[in-house]
């Protein structure tokens, strides 16, 4: 990061559009990251300003106000109070939307009061003629000492002026707009004569936040008469509030202005549909169902497409580099275990496609406000349910966002259970296995089964998480509950803007998170299939011809049987073979039990390993990953490998097994312990053991 630039951080409410802001100021050159020590998300991006002026901009997480009650909110407040730090910002951007500018400038007002440049952004300016709303700009900088920036994210409006305005950032006042001693005279004003050198109200914040102000030592401050009682403590800052009402509503009354007859607003209409205590339920589920039928069909042919080329390019690979062992770990270990996963990056496209919608739209709220009827009945409130959704991309972030959830009881429930949510690492391993067991047809001339399959297994796996937590709720006895209190966004058109830059980012996250990942098991494998400890090994081809000598099998036939010799002799082969009794009851055979191990370092390796395997142990290597698999057969019994019982076995299992290293590495961190992500482990894996078990012995 460039000392030269200068930091920019932005800070609003939640669904306010910040993000969106965010993403027009810094378009793709952004990344994401955690703070240090904590796994709160960090993003940061880089913006061109005009004079020759770059920028780093902080997007800071949502919080309503400096009145910290989760981590995030923490993070906010410590980042503002500490200069030292890199990121601490030269200039304040306070997001604001116009509709709720009431709310918004309760934050604003504390700001200001840290006495840091900040700049008040009004965004979706292009809704104030449909809402009937008109501003008087000059009485509102001069009554909030600060300068103005209306702007659309949505049609790209007011961002030049916000950019020659942010470079102007050390001519806008720091003067609070509401002096924190007119909160309690006596108090503040004995607060400021016993630390004449410091900031009145970050010594405000010091004394009623768990954060840490790195120009005093919080022990200086303890030492005084300054640090009440939580009661006398809660009351000021409830004077505070009102204090800020007062000044927001006197100030709003003079410089904005609603005309309602102008409204034209039918949300709450809309909302009487999409939150319908039944019809709101039934829609929901219809849009599931559309979405998985869409996953399979529209990214159909991409992925044969994918499918075809990577076979190709490996056997190019093949015929065109010189013969060895260099030419093999090409051919038959890098491309195939890379073509694994890439295949798959259509459907994962498409997923986070719709999610970025439903979440744009202002869909995703209305979908939490129904959910927490449920979630109540199991012990949890709808807050619950923020992590469990966005566990549908990963569960990794997922868990983290239970740092919103204040009560430690209910924040463990939903950590320990959101595993259980199908996530996307998990979409490669059921793509390939639904495509080999379950069959293309269409149900009804409409319904395609298929994706009907996907759907059950993504309800499968958020009911076993539901059912999981109130069978904790009863173990864990929680005793106390908070309550989920959601703010209904407006509705609005998604940005195409805002929904390319999601999906190309977690998309691309996925694929070379996997992709690292694969790349150094892909080699590993190749090394363990392509060498073995023993004579079999190295003398299979003299071995499986004596066995031949005296039949009339073409020589690709005794190719295949070389190649499958030496596989199952091999390092990998002679592993899969200790496992295999373990596993045999569930339907597997070594090779899925290599697989298996595998993907314990990330789902999606799963594909990977088979990948990999199949391309060692068969000579041909025109053939798709999936046509191999689907023509293995198993020696013993004669039967497909991959047959409908051990398909949908598989399917279980990979549900409900924990089956992730990270995901037990960040419940290990967020739980500050290895009771529980241990017990994590062994319920889940046990669980899947069981469920797989019974299916197979039923199905077979």
């Amino acid at each position: 990061m460039s000392k030269k630039n200068i930091n920019i951080a932005l800070i609003g409410n939640p669904n306010v559009g910040k993000t969106s802001v965010f993403n027009q100021l810094t378009g793709l050159h952004q990344q994401v990251g955690n703070y240090p020590g904590i796994t709160v998300e960090k993003k940061l991006g880089f913006c061109d300003l005009p004079n020759n002026i770059k920028a780093n901009v902080l997007d800071l997480p949502g919080t309503y106000s400096l009145n910290a009650s989760s981590i995030d909110e923490n993070v906010v407040i410590e980042l503002l109070l500490n200069k030292n730090d890199k990121l601490f910002p030269d200039v304040i951007l306070v997001i604001t939307e116009i509709e709720n500018l009431k709310r918004n400038l309760l934050l604003f007002t504390q700001i200001k009061d840290l006495e840091i440049p900040t700049i008040l952004v009004i965004n979706m300016i292009d809704r104030m003629e449909y809402k009937g709303i008109s501003l008087n700009i000059p009485l509102l900088e001069d009554q909030l000492k600060t300068k103005i920036a209306l702007v659309s994210s949505r049609k790209n409006i007011g961002f030049e002026a916000l950019k020659n305005l942010i470079t102007t950032y050390k001519n806008i006042s720091i003067e609070p707009c509401l002096n924190a001693s007119s909160i309690d005279v006596d108090y503040f004003s004995k607060l400021r004569a016993t630390f004449p050198n410091q900031s009145l109200y970050k010594l405000w914040l010091l004394i009623t936040q768990d954060v840490n102000f790195a120009n005093l030592n919080k022990k200086q401050i303890e030492e005084t008469s300054f640090v009440k009682n939580n009661s006398e403590l809660k009351r000021l800052q409830q004077k505070e509030t009102i204090k800020r009402y007062q000044f927001i509503n006197e100030t709003l009354k003079l410089g904005q202005k609603i005309d309602t007859a102008l409204a034209k607003d039918f949300g709450s209409k809309l909302d009487k549909v999409l939150t319908h205590k039944f019809w709101g339920y039934f829609i929901f589920f219809g849009i599931l169902f559309v979405i998985f039928q869409s996953i399979f069909e529209w990214s159909k042919v991409p992925m044969d497409f994918i499918d075809s080329s990577f076979a190709s390019f490996g056997q190019f690979a093949k015929s065109t580099l010189p013969p060895g062992p260099f030419t093999s770990l090409i051919s038959q270990g890098i491309i195939p275990g890379i073509g694994g996963i890439v295949i798959f990056v259509p459907q994962i496209a498409f997923l986070f496609l719709f999610i970025s919608v439903l979440e744009e739209s202002g869909y995703m709220s209305r979908v939490v406000f129904l959910m927490d009827k449920i979630m109540r009945k199991f012990g949890l409130s709808g807050k619950s349910v923020v992590p469990l959704i966005s566990g549908t991309a990963c569960a990794i972030p997922a868990i983290m966002a239970t740092r919103n959830i204040e009560n430690w009881k209910e924040r463990l429930i939903t950590i320990l259970v959101t595993p259980f949510t199908t996530c996307s690492a998990r979409l490669p391993v059921y793509a390939i296995i639904i495509g080999l067991v379950i069959p293309d047809q269409r149900l009804f001339g409409v319904l395609n089964l298929q994706g009907l399959t996907l759907m059950l297994l993504y309800l499968i796996g958020f009911g076993t998480a539901i059912l999981s937590a109130w069978i904790l709720n009863s173990v864990l006895k929680l005793k106390c509950k908070t309550f989920f209190v959601v703010e209904m966004p407006h509705y609005k058109l998604p940005m195409l803007k805002n929904v390319g830059i999601n999906v190309l980012e977690k998309t691309r996250s996925f694929v070379f998170g996997a992709g690292k990942i694969i790349l150094s098991i892909s080699i590993i494998l190749w090394f363990m299939a392509s060498y073995g400890p023993d004579k079999d090994f190295n003398l299979a081809a003299e071995k499986i011809a004596k066995q031949n000598s005296n039949s009339t099998i073409s020589k690709t036939e005794l190719n295949n049987k070389i190649a499958a010799y030496k596989l199952e002799n091999s390092y990998i082969g002679i592993m899969g073979k200790v496992i295999e009794p373990v596993i045999s009851p569930l339907g597997y055979d070594w090779k899925i039990g290599i697989a298996i191990i595998s993907s314990f370092a990330a789902r999606e390796v799963f594909v990977g390993t088979l990948a990999t395997i199949y391309s060692v142990g068969n000579s041909d290597n025109e053939e798709t990953i999936k046509n191999k698999m689907n023509a293995d057969v198993n020696p013993e019994t004669g039967k497909k490998t991959f047959g409908f019982a051990t398909g949908i076995s598989l399917l279980l299992f990979y549900a409900f097994a924990m089956q992730c290293a990270s995901t037990i590495a960040i419940t290990k961190k967020e739980t500050n312990s290895w009771k529980w992500p241990l017990r994590q482990l062994v319920f889940m894996s046990s669980f899947a053991y069981i469920v797989a078990l019974i299916a197979y012995q039923i199905l077979k």
